[in-house]
């Protein structure tokens, strides 16, 4: 159920949301940012069939951009210094990078979310407690707290999901928390609790549908965010471990070599980070367009 006062109380708590992006045609930066996000989602999804080499295989180092072997194959973006091809190392690591980006997010959403919820319905010392905790996080510089978390748990994916998820959920808790405590004063919260619905129907089926404008776009930005954290992570030689591609790990692999006359072995993979997340963030101002006309 939603806010009847917007009469709206047959809406489910999906429609909106593709309501939303329905109308995101109006948006031209957001069908851009849409654009950009589902070509690296279908390069993703059909890696196997698209990429022309395995990505760990090794067939002619030092081949620059357009270069055509003896042997009849063509290297669209050239190869590393293994002699591994670099399209097909993008196409691979874009699948890892978007897979635990888009896994570390919901996660963090997920944690995020509840703790929003509790702190802005019950408020009280619920409130107070996990204010603290999260106001505690929060001082700390984003990018130190995800080093030293990766530095002592040691480097791998479900440890990267788990520094996404320790470090970002305050942030999206206070964004819940905010909305929670506007919606619980509502009429139909009061209609609800005189019902005798529990808390946790109340925050899940009247508070969160009604909350979940500023989430969205803010989810769209959050991936941007820890498509960097990826990438950052794998340059510090923290990230996804090898021998499988990672864009970070890419470019740290390579950057000996940019001085001595393939730079486009750094530059690729940085530019596909630079794309992708530009991607999210053309899609989240597109969608924050279309709420505010909504």
């Amino acid at each position: 159920m939603v806010d009847t006062a917007n009469g709206s109380a047959l809406e489910g708590p999906f429609t909106r949301i593709f309501k939303n992006m329905a109308l995101l045609r109006e948006s031209p930066v957001g069908m851009v940012g849409a654009g950009i996000v589902l070509f690296f989602v279908v390069l993703a999804v059909f890696a196997p069939l698209v990429a022309p080499f395995d990505p760990n295989q090794s067939v002619l180092p030092f081949a620059k951009p357009l270069t055509l072997s003896e042997d009849g194959d063509f290297f669209l973006l050239g190869t590393d210094q293994l002699g591994r091809d670099i399209l097909s190392r993008i196409i691979w690591g874009g699948q890892r990078v978007l897979f635990y980006a888009t896994v570390a997010t919901l996660c963090a959403y997920f944690v995020g979310i509840v703790m929003g919820l509790c702190a802005g319905y019950f408020r009280g010392w619920v409130d107070e407690v996990i204010a603290f905790f999260a106001n505690v996080i929060l001082s700390f510089p984003v990018m130190v707290l995800y080093v030293m978390i990766i530095a002592k748990v040691g480097a791998s994916g479900a440890n990267i999901v788990f520094a996404v998820v320790f470090a970002s959920s305050p942030g999206i808790m206070r964004i819940v928390r905010g909305v929670t405590l506007d919606i619980s004063t509502r009429e139909y919260i009061a209609a609800a609790q005189t019902r005798g619905e529990s808390p946790w129907y109340i925050m899940a089926v009247e508070i969160l549908p009604n909350a979940k404008g500023p989430l969205i776009v803010d989810f769209c930005l959050r991936m941007g965010y820890t498509t960097i954290t990826i990438g950052a992570l794998g340059f510090l030689g923290l990230g996804l471990p090898p021998p499988d591609p990672d864009w970070g790990g890419m470019i740290t692999e390579t950057r000996a070599f940019i001085m001595g006359g393939f730079p486009h072995m750094a530059i690729i993979p940085a530019c596909a980070v630079s794309l992708l997340v530009l991607g999210f963030n053309l899609l989240a101002d597109g969608l924050r367009e279309v709420s505010l006309k909504d």
